[in-house]
């Protein structure tokens, strides 16, 4: 596996496989990988010859007030477990000054996808991811790229980028990874106390029973309100969002436990 913080280095790495007519897959990471990242490396892997990752902790999608400097960056484990797994051909880190060389003002701003939800807390955050996912594919050049379904309206986001930029990548959504009980993988679930991760596996359970409730004809409104009132008298500190969104026929939530901010959705079960 070659890793490089060398654009120059990626390119002509990428150009030599193209060349050779292998097709390119790309996983955009901040680091701090899970389980969940190496899912995305094996959704990647079934779709390209050679695999791309990136690991850049990005600046323009965190606000002041956020964790960007508390951040895990774990570099070197990173490699070790990508490494163990065997898949991913290069990994590319880059420094600021690559990916931002004129700073960090946003060149495309994220369109209708972004409205709502995520935006509603986290203004400038979609605006951030899209700048950022735009430069890295304009380095690597990738054929196809996978983005984890767990971040659902950023995928969303991403796809409607992709469509507006004309850029002749295919977006791969990947599953969710979840532990033994139902949480979302996350890298900022190593924020959490033992405590509040008991807690935090009260998400899943509570998004899939309103998901259940609509399917069999409760009110969504109604039936985010009550879960958000479950989500408090679970123990969650702060519910940014539950909400339904019919046309990705999604309950999407956002809740806070302490300092940690955790996201999860899940689609309405198919009915017969």
């Amino acid at each position: 596996m070659i890793l490089t913080t060398n654009k120059d280095q990626l390119s002509a790495q990428i150009k030599d496989w193209k060349k050779n007519g292998q097709r390119i897959g790309f996983v955009p990471t901040m680091g701090a990988l899970h389980d969940g990242h190496l899912s995305l490396c094996e959704t990647a892997a079934k779709n390209a010859d050679k695999l791309v990752m990136s690991i850049f902790v990005n600046p323009t999608q965190f606000a002041p007030h956020e964790d960007l400097d508390s951040y895990p960056r774990t570099l070197e484990r990173d490699i070790e477990n990508l490494n163990n797994q065997g898949i991913i051909d290069l990994v590319y880190a880059p420094e600021q000054a690559d990916i931002y060389p004129d700073g960090a003002d946003s060149a495309i701003k994220a369109g209708p996808a972004a409205q709502g939800l995520e935006s509603d807390f986290r203004p400038h955050f979609f605006d951030g991811v899209v700048n950022v996912v735009y430069r890295l594919f304009t380095q690597v050049n990738p054929d196809i790229a996978v983005f984890g379904e767990k971040d659902f309206q950023q995928l969303q986001v991403i796809e409607e980028m992709v469509a507006d930029q004309a850029m002749d990548i295919n977006i791969i959504p990947g599953a969710i990874i979840r532990d033994d009980h139902g949480l979302a993988l996350s890298s900022r679930n190593a924020y959490l106390t033992a405590d509040e991760l008991e807690t935090a596996r009260m998400l899943n359970q509570i998004i899939y029973s309103v998901a259940h409730g609509i399917s069999e004809g409760v009110d969504p409104d109604e039936a985010c309100k009550n879960a958000a009132e479950m989500l408090l008298k679970a123990g969650f500190d702060k519910v940014d969002y539950i909400a339904y969104h019919p046309t990705w026929s999604r309950i999407l939530a956002a809740a806070w436990l302490g300092k940690t901010r955790l996201i999860d959705n899940c689609a309405l079960p198919e009915q017969d």
